[in-house]
């Protein structure tokens, strides 16, 4: 290799990806990789497509006002081409067999055993191709008394803790184990399976050899409790839940003030002293029960009221304006509209538009990657049922070796 050159494209336009995954946590992973460069191919059903495709309202339209795809399907599948083929026909099994032969990562979250009866399993697949590296993404691994059950996030937030730890308290208005707002699970797995795509293309660059990934969403979910389910380990009692609030610092919730609600971060005994004196009550921080942090969550049923006396008489952006000044983490609870038009997710140009074939273009959220080598770029939005599959398919005729027909 010449480290002399400079590469071309995306940090990762070496690779070539096949994605037979769908919905989410799979999607999630591919779409991430071909935003840093990697060529993905995803093999679509000729009929029914992704799931996310018929997950809608609300679509982005064509200039006549007729639906395209889903908001939901357009927001993990950008940069990608789409293929049509069906792989339960002898003709689609041996295509996806050609185009696997050339890919570096193949994506898919069938069921576990599922693609073994197309032949297009990781022992079939890896003894055709042994670099490939193969990720599998199920609800509960390969392997374990419930390997065969399908997996949904909203299924293992339940399962794996977060909903016992998401909620408002026993005893208030409300109350209830509670999921978090977004599929919180299947894209901490897209995440995760990047990165064990990407340490698994590093190995293969010393060993020459691919490898099985074996990625659950329950084991995704258990390990991404962090420092809850270390709490839990180290003290044998299940955490409970506590709304807005920290179980491990006091103040860190959400306040009510004079005209909505802000939020309070303090992490430390000197910006709670900080915030005292903004507050007008200096007593509070060198009070016995408030000075310290561990004083603070002792007696949090004491404070917190206190706090919501005081956080009620300025609206959010005094307090904010006040707090900031004064270097005490604060801010507003944000609506997606305030969150896009405030100036500094604009600076950051956290929304994109992305060129589409038939509306012109559509919007899109930024890839918080930023590169100064090697930027992400936003080639395309995500594809139409089977966009690619002419162009795709004449590459792989013109492309195949006698040697291997198949």
């Amino acid at each position: 290799m010449n480290h002399e050159s400079t590469p071309q494209g995306g940090a990762l336009s070496h690779l070539k990806v096949l994605d037979l995954s769908r919905v989410l946590a799979g999607p999630w992973a591919s779409q991430m990789l071909a935003d840093m460069g990697a060529e993905v191919i995803k093999i679509e059903h000729p009929e029914r497509g992704d799931d996310t495709r018929g997950w809608g309202p609300p679509y982005l339209k064509d200039p006549q006002g007729q639906p395209l795809e889903s908001a939901y399907f357009l927001c993990a599948n950008r940069n990608k081409q789409s293929v049509a083929l069906d792989m339960a026909t002898p003709e689609g099994q041996r295509q996806i067999r050609e185009l696997a032969l050339r890919a570096d990562v193949l994506i898919e979250n069938f069921k576990v055993g599922g693609l073994a009866r197309y032949g297009l399993d990781y022992a079939s697949l890896s003894a055709l191709n042994p670099r490939l590296i193969y990720c599998s993404i199920t609800g509960f691994g390969q392997t374990g008394p419930y390997a065969q059950r399908p997996g949904y996030d909203f299924m293992v937030q339940g399962m794996g803790g977060l909903m016992s730890l998401t909620g408002v308290p026993d005893g208030e208005d409300g109350a209830g184990p509670m999921k978090v707002g977004v599929a919180l699970t299947d894209v901490l797995t897209g995440l995760h399976a990047v990165s064990g795509i990407l340490a698994a293309v590093a190995w293969r660059e010393r060993s020459g050899e691919g490898q099985h990934i074996d990625l659950a969403l329950l084991d995704v979910q258990v390990a991404c409790l962090a420092n809850q389910a270390q709490n839990y380990l180290i003290t044998g009692q299940s955490p409970r839940r506590l709304g807005n609030a920290h179980p491990s610092i006091v103040p860190y919730q959400s306040f009510p003030t004079a005209d909505g609600e802000m939020i309070l971060a303090v992490g430390n005994d000197s910006q709670f002293a900080s915030f005292c004196q903004v507050a007008g009550r200096a007593e509070w921080s060198t009070d016995p029960r408030f000075a310290t942090n561990a004083a603070r969550v002792a007696h949090r049923a004491e404070l917190v009221p206190l706090l919501r006396q005081v956080t009620v008489q300025r609206s959010t952006a005094q307090w904010i304006a006040a707090l900031e000044t004064a270097n005490v983490p604060c801010g507003p609870i944000n609506t997606l509209e305030q969150v896009f038009a405030d100036p500094h997710v604009q600076a950051r140009g956290l929304r994109v538009e992305l060129p589409h074939p038939v509306a012109g273009t559509t919007p899109g959220v930024a890839s918080p990657l930023r590169f100064s080598k090697t930027p992400v770029q936003y080639r395309r939005a995500a594809p139409a049922l089977g966009a690619d599959t002419a162009a795709v398919l004449t590459d792989l005729q013109a492309a195949r070796s006698p040697d291997h027909p198949e």
